[in-house]
């Protein structure tokens, strides 16, 4: 892991709409996870795309439902 790798962004939580801070890793590549929400405790779906040549990464976030089903 690089330090210039590490990014913080800002999400919104697809339940309550508070605003949660993120800290990727772009080093890592493509990232498919769940993380919680710090204000109501609920859980969403995180889909981190790395596109290395044009050096930008999408963030994609949802609730976490039926996609794991």
């Amino acid at each position: 892991m690089h330090e210039e790798d590490l990014k913080s962004i800002l999400v919104r939580c697809p339940h309550c709409g508070h605003n949660t801070s993120l800290e990727i890793d772009q080093s890592e590549g493509d990232q498919d996870y769940q993380e919680e929400c710090s204000a109501c405790g609920e859980l969403f779906h995180v889909q981190l795309t790395v596109d290395e040549l044009q050096q930008k990464t999408r963030v994609k976030i949802d609730g976490n439902d039926e996609q794991f089903y």
